[in-house]
């Protein structure tokens, strides 16, 4: 069958499953390398459709068990347990459904808000998770995990597999780190702080005795990363324009904090580098920087990915000297734009207004009060004459360790627009060959990182993609975002339908201008009502698209 408007497969050739899965080790993702898999890959299933899946916004994936499962979670606040299906993993054929996995655990978390990042943690069958409602959540239901018996999901309630609930951040807790331990594993949340959590020590977080954070930032934190070769060292980024290294070995237990005394940061885990740009991006306001993501080199331990909003994803290396701009390699993957900004159509819609809206007049209103603020924000942020500021970043503005070597990127990935959500970023490949991200008009770009070379543009969601996961051991990645369901994708021999590479050039060019349009405290309000405005007048006779539900889940 053909490929539709529903995503339904193609009978086209796709590599053999069980070619790979038979296969046990890293030479699984080298053979497919060498077949050029990143110009090759395409959709070759989508997980939870039919209302099969989840029921809001896929924040959270993570292979785990070794690559035995894909876990998930988000809006709808369950965890699901993807495992690939044992009866045809070796059959030696690919299931008439794609690859082979499919639910067969669900885990009720008990969370009140989104779900943002579920890991396994390791040698065990926990799983822990965060959430916007600051809680920690560990969960455990031993063998039966991902083992449904029938066949059938098997679903578990938050009283049968919580073990612990830990109540320590005071901010929407974001991400998690896991050790070389089943017990301790690290969180990063909105107040600042990052946590180290040790299942084998008890406290009461209600009387206030929590143990001191490994590490305490002045502004809000929503990223983190930890080399797996210096597993000592931690990044952290987030409402600044610089992330931050930290080493833990130079980290001691804090007295004071334990009587109550409030945290001084030079007590704490000691910041050794600082990570930032030598300018903002266009579509950058100052104040505003934000790092959405960030990850280091599982393969060579030192490289490091930030992405920031409104602007590209940099490469970075803690092994360069600080306080020396390097000559950054730029990459950019589309032409500069010398013309004013466009306005473009919303990504993320919401369900249709009132149809006694007047759409047109409500628009022109929306449209001049914006205006009206970007003019305002240009004379507040220029000088006397309302001339736009300098670009430059100043240290001393926005950095409590301002003493600390900066470090500069190698490197420049840009194309995409990260600018709606919070986007991950990620390595892909045996060696980390690949960078990719997710981006605001439903695409997962991938570049080639020796090069900064565009080599594939693919179709992972209606509205945005926030996540993208590579198996560990096989030539497959698995992609969320906005939508309810999880996209994965593989090497195919022939045609591909989901890769839009050959239209780089225009896909490039709006998400340029796009970036340039970034959304303000202030106006997200206007913004949220223009595109239930833009939606109305979609859904009125003539219209193009379908309804979308929009899901703000980061």
């Amino acid at each position: 069958m053909d490929v539709d408007g529903s995503g339904a497969m193609s009978t086209r050739r796709r590599f053999s499953t069980s070619a790979f899965a038979s296969k046990r080790g890293p030479t699984c993702w080298e053979g497919a390398f060498q077949c050029n898999v990143a110009s090759s890959l395409d959709r070759v299933g989508v997980l939870g459709e039919n209302g099969s899946g989840h029921r809001g916004c896929v924040n959270a994936l993570s292979w785990a068990d070794g690559g035995e499962w894909l876990i998930s979670s988000g809006d709808d606040a369950d965890i699901r347990i993807w495992r690939i299906d044992a009866a045809t993993e070796f059959a030696g054929h690919v299931h008439e459904d794609g690859y082979p996995l499919k639910c067969e655990t669900v885990i009720n978390t008990g969370h009140t808000q989104n779900v943002f990042n579920v890991q396994q943690l390791p040698g065990s069958k926990r799983i822990t998770s965060v959430s916007g409602d600051r809680q920690v959540r560990v969960f455990d239901i031993g063998d039966a995990l991902g083992r449904s018996p029938t066949g059938a999901e098997a679903t578990y309630g938050t009283r049968q597999a919580c073990i612990r609930i830990l109540r320590c951040h005071t901010g929407r807790t974001k991400r998690i780190l896991t050790e070389d331990s089943p017990d301790v594993f690290l969180t990063v949340a909105e107040d600042g702080e990052v946590r180290q959590h040790d299942l084998r020590t008890f406290h009461s977080c209600n009387d206030g005795n929590c143990p001191a954070p490994l590490v305490k930032m002045p502004h809000e934190l929503s990223t983190m990363a930890m080399s797996p070769i210096r597993p000592y060292h931690i990044v952290v980024g987030g409402e600044s324009p610089f992330a931050h290294l930290f080493d833990r070995r130079h980290a001691g237990r804090c007295i004071q904090a334990e009587w109550g005394v409030p945290l001084d940061e030079s007590n704490l885990s000691t910041c050794v580098r600082r990570f930032g740009r030598e300018r903002r991006a266009p579509g950058e306001r100052r104040g505003y920087e934000h790092i959405t993501g960030a990850k280091m080199s599982a393969w060579n331990g030192h490289e490091l990915l930030l992405s920031y909003s409104s602007d590209g994803v940099y490469l970075y290396s803690t092994q360069d000297d600080s306080e020396t701009s390097n000559s950054l390699t730029s990459v950019t993957s589309s032409p500069v734009l010398r013309t004013p900004p466009l306005v473009t159509e919303a990504n993320c819609l919401t369900g249709p207004m009132e149809e006694h809206v007047d759409v047109e007049h409500a628009l022109d209103a929306i449209v001049s009060l914006e205006t009206s603020e970007d003019e305002a924000g240009m004379l507040d942020e220029g000088d006397e004459d309302g001339n736009e500021e300098d670009d430059n970043l100043t240290i001393s503005d926005y950095d409590i360790h301002k003493d600390i070597p900066t470090v500069y990127p190698r490197a420049k990935f840009t194309g995409h627009c990260n600018v709606e959500t919070v986007k991950d970023v990620n390595f892909l490949g045996l060696r980390d060959e690949y960078v990719v991200s997710g981006s605001d008009d439903g695409n997962a770009f991938v570049w080639q990182k020796a090069d900064g070379k565009l080599v594939d543009i693919l179709v992972g969601d209606e509205s945005v993609v926030n996540v993208i996961e590579g198996h560990p051991r096989l030539p497959l990645v698995a992609v969320s975002g906005i939508d309810k369901t999880i996209k994965l994708f593989a090497p195919v021999h022939g045609e591909r339908q989901f890769s839009r590479i050959l239209s780089k050039d225009a896909i490039c060019r709006r998400n340029v201008s796009a970036s340039r349009r970034p959304l303000l405290p202030d106006t997200q309000l206007l913004h949220l009502l223009r595109m239930h405005l833009e939606h109305a007048q979609d859904g009125q006779p003539g219209s193009r698209e379908p309804s979308i539900t929009q899901c703000v889940n980061q």
